[in-house]
């Protein structure tokens, strides 16, 4: 197979992506979206690194190069192109836009009637200082969170409508997001790797604070996952229609869970500090398994 490894950054992640791709026997090419360019007048349009004698069989993609929103729709633009010449690209486009959206997201986790906490997404601050006077105060804050963000970056408890900060600096998009403590106090909150529609491996996230990303000082812990809380997180995978990803979820405080993100491009480093589950070999696995089931069966010559 010719595969290509998108991977900008995350050098831990790469590493375990490529050495599993070399222990099911492939040599993967590394490449970023960055360096794909687009050149019509001859043979392929579409110029992939590593691959100048035509396209790979499959791209797994671990990280999108940053940039500006006309670079990034273009490198959103390569990968559906990839996609509607029959490449396997694993998260798909579609996918990666549907998460990397937290609006997108939780639009798309209501409508499968899945549990998550309240949320509003407003263009306007007059608008979200509405809702904030109305739902919000220092007992019950609400979480402004950036539409385009990870890791925990950005977050903000808002209790008055003056906490808003203005519109230029949310890129004029509020995402506002009820705040779900836990009634024993602790700051605690679950991911769970899902691949091919199955969760597979879970820990527990506790901080020192509300923030509780591994990236931010989180503390990882081995997790048991429970029957419930591994079907609602296959259930939002599926509702995204991501092939693998990190299901973030915390308890709605009365013995059940809330989605709160599904994540395209999910780190593991954490989790695999506490799984015995090999994640980077369970993704591989199954993106060489897409692969071979999007390939036309071969016909074989019958003996006269």
């Amino acid at each position: 197979m010719r595969i290509g490894l998108a991977a900008d950054n995350g050098n831990w992640h790469k590493a375990r992506l490529r050495g599993a791709l070399e222990s099911f026997g492939i040599e993967p090419v590394l490449f970023s979206l960055a360096d794909v360019a687009i050149v019509t007048g001859g043979g392929e349009p579409l110029r992939v690194p590593g691959f100048e004698d035509g396209l790979p069989d499959g791209v797994l993609m671990r990280t999108i190069a940053g940039g500006t929103f006309e670079a990034t729709t273009m490198r959103l633009g390569v990968l559906h192109a990839l996609v509607s010449a029959g490449v396997t690209v694993w998260n798909s486009p579609t996918a990666i836009e549907r998460s990397v959206d937290k609006a997108a997201t939780s639009l798309a986790i209501a409508r499968a009637g899945l549990p998550t906490p309240d949320t509003f997404v407003f263009s306007k601050r007059e608008a979200a200082a509405e809702l904030i006077a109305r739902e919000a105060s220092p007992t019950r804050p609400i979480v402004l969170k950036p539409l385009f963000g990870s890791q925990g970056e950005g977050l903000m408890l808002i209790e008055r409508p003056e906490d808003l900060p203005p519109e230029e600096a949310v890129n004029r998009v509020y995402y506002l997001q009820r705040y779900v403590p836990r009634r024993d106090g602790l700051w605690r909150d679950y991911r769970v790797f899902v691949c091919e529609g199955r969760a597979i491996a879970g820990m527990i996230r506790e901080g020192d604070g509300w923030i509780t990303n591994v990236h931010r000082g989180g503390r990882p812990f081995a997790w048991a996952v429970p029957a419930e809380a591994a079907e609602l997180a296959e259930a939002a995978a599926a509702s995204i229609a991501v092939d693998y990803t990190g299901v973030d979820l915390v308890e709605d405080g009365e013995g059940g869970f809330l989605v709160l993100e599904v994540n395209s491009m999910p780190a593991w480093s954490g989790l695999q500090q506490v799984t015995e589950v090999d994640i980077a070999a369970s993704v591989v696995r199954g993106f060489l398994g897409a692969i071979r089931a999007a390939r036309p069966p071969r016909l074989v010559a019958s003996q006269a």
